[in-house]
This record gives C-alpha cells, sequence and structure tokens, in this order.
C-alpha cells in the first residue's frame, strides 16, 4: 500500500511538471482523466481494462508489459508510465473516435505490423515524453508507425518524444484521396522531439496544418519532414546533423517510404511549408527540396522557441522517458 502511495505521487509530480503547448490545448483544450479516478496497474490485463473505462480516469502503468495488436483508449484518459518502468513490448494504442487523451512517459517498441499509436477521428490529444523504437533490420513494412495520425483527427500536440530505430516515423494523412474528409482538420504540433536513425516520415504530412518548432533530427537516413498532398507546415527553429533531406515539399512518395509503389516511387501532389520569420532552421548539411512555400505563417496560441544553438542539448537531455 506504502508502494502504490509513493509510485502515484512520483506520477503526479512528473505529470504536473509537463506543459502542454501547441494545438492540444485549443479547442477547449486537452487534460485527459484530471479529475476522475485513478488506478496503478503492472499487468497487460489490468492495463487494458484500465484505459478502457468510460469515465475519466488516470492511469500509472507501474511495470513493464507485453502484448499483440493495439489496445483500445476511451475518452477523457490519462496513461502515464511511472518512473522508467511503464514499457510496452510487442503492443500499441489505439485511439479512435475519442477526445481529450493523454499518452505520458511510456516506452513503446516492437509492435509488429500495426502503430506504435494510431489515432484516429478524434481531437484533443497530447503525446508526450514517451519513447518508441524498434529495429531496421526487417525492412520498412515489418513494423508500421510510431504515431500515425488519420482520418480528419484535430488539436494533437506531439511533444518531447524520442524516436529511433526506425523506418516510418510518423504521418499525418491516411491517403491523398481523401481530401474530402481530412481538408480543414488536422492542426496539430511537432516540439522538442528527438529523432534518431530514422529512414521517414519525421513528420510526413497531407493536408495539414503542422506547426513543427526545435525538434531535434540525428541519422535521417532517407527523408525527414515531408509535405505532400496540399498540407501547410510552419518549421522554425529545427536542427539537423547527418541527415540527408531534412525537408520537402515535393509530392514524390519515395521508394524507401512506400516500398509496395513503383520501383521509382508514387506521386502525390505537392504541399507547402513556410520556414518562419523569427527563427532559422540548421539543415546540417543535408539538402532540402522546397517547391513551395504556402501561406501558414502563424499558429492561435503561444510558444517559446528554444535557442537554435540549444536545441541540440536541450532536446537530447528533455525529450524521452523519466525526464518529466
Amino acid at each position: 500500500m506504502h508502494l502504490t502511495l509513493l509510485l502515484l505521487a512520483l506520477a503526479h509530480v512528473y505529470l504536473a511538471a509537463a506543459q502542454l503547448v501547441g494545438y492540444a490545448t485549443e479547442n477547449g483544450g486537452t487534460t485527459g482523466g484530471q479529475g476522475g479516478a485513478t488506478t496503478t496497474v503492472s499487468s497487460a490485463a489490468a492495463f487494458k481494462t484500465a484505459i478502457s473505462t468510460t469515465s475519466p480516469i488516470v492511469v500509472y502503468l507501474a511495470a513493464p508489459i507485453n502484448y499483440t495488436g493495439q489496445y483500445s483508449v476511451e475518452s477523457d484518459t490519462s496513461i502515464i508510465g511511472i518512473d522508467t518502468s511503464g514499457s510496452i513490448t510487442g503492443g500499441g494504442l489505439k485511439i479512435s473516435d475519442k477526445s481529450n487523451i493523454i499518452v505520458q512517459n511510456l516506452l513503446i517498441n516492437n509492435v509488429v505490423g500495426q502503430d506504435a499509436i494510431t489515432v484516429t477521428e478524434s481531437q484533443n490529444v497530447w503525446i508526450d515524453h514517451n519513447e518508441f523504437y524498434s529495429d531496421t533490420t526487417h525492412g520498412p513494412d515489418y513494423y508500421d508507425g510510431q504515431v500515425d495520425i488519420t482520418h480528419a483527427c484535430d488539436y494533437v500536440t506531439v511533444s518531447w518524444n524520442y524516436f529511433h530505430d526506425h523506418y516510418k516515423s510518423s504521418l499525418v494523412g491516411a491517403s491523398c484521396g481523401n481530401e474530402d474528409e481530412d481538408a480543414g482538420h488536422f492542426h496539430i504540433t511537432y516540439h522538442h522531439n528527438y529523432w534518431q536513425s530514422i529512414h521517414t516520415r519525421t513528420p510526413a504530412m497531407r493536408f495539414s496544418h503542422g506547426h513543427l518548432y526545435n525538434n531535434y533530427y540525428d541519422g535521417i537516413i532517407s527523408q525527414g519532414i515531408h509535405s505532400r498532398c496540399d498540407a501547410e507546415m510552419l518549421v522554425e527553429g529545427n536542427v539537423f546533423v547527418n541527415s540527408t533531406e531534412p525537408l520537402s515539399t515535393y509530392g514524390l512518395v519515395i521508394p524507401d517510404d512506400s516500398p509496395n509503389t513503383s520501383p521509382d516511387g508514387d506521386l502525390e501532389q505537392d504541399g507547402h511549408a513556410n520556414l518562419g520569420s523569427v527563427s532559422d532552421n540548421d539543415w546540417g548539411t543535408g539538402k532540402i527540396n522546397m517547391t513551395s512555400t504556402g501561406n501558414f505563417t502563424s499558429v492561435p496560441y503561444a510558444y517559446n522557441l528554444t535557442e537554435l544553438s540549444d536545441v541540440a542539448a536541450t532536446v537530447i537531455a528533455g525529450a524521452g522517458i523519466g525526464k518529466v
């Protein structure tokens, strides 16, 4: 009993220390299970039951668990790993047609054939201070995405996560043929994430308004930020090292991103990217392939940019689990 209370106290400290910034503050904000019941779980069965509760709940994961497939998350839920103990191997999370969800301080790894986190038809989601990895020895389609956001989602913040050792990291928008559903949605912020040894999609976005700032990229093997299918991006204060193509607005989906198309890749319509007026980006030695700047130049929320010279140290020190 005393151990449980201690773990809960620690988790409350972690949650309080993290600050929500970005599009998930809009549309009424994102509070997860705040004010609802709390529970601490240490098994896959208990975890699955807790996150499917239909009333507000804060679920603390206190031990490593293993499962396959994806467990569904209900609205008004916070899922928080305690210290560095909250890890999921083999299975992922699905947020489908839900709202007001926080996923924080979890390690999710080696999810075969599915995303680590799938968000679809949902609003007000905050994915913060997590770690995601698999491997790149099995090829592009053995695992799916790390965080994929599709089918008219809105008001999402992806912050302070550590994405590494994976092919296709984060996709927004399922296809170029889904404009009727998706256009006008996908207001998403990615900030202070650490991407390392990733092949593509950091992120790739379709029909989106994506604000990407102060992310750090090390070893993006094929293609990093990709704006396509008329997506609008505001890209500022990001830093790349050892990366091939940090940014592209050209609609070509390269073979490393979509290996089941023709050997030359799959051509979609171009996207747009505005590089901001306040803070430069550091592309390192990589090339950028800008075909259109677009007109997305500001966001409706307040945020503070980290100095470009401090981005690498700040993100490496602060991203991932056990750091909130």
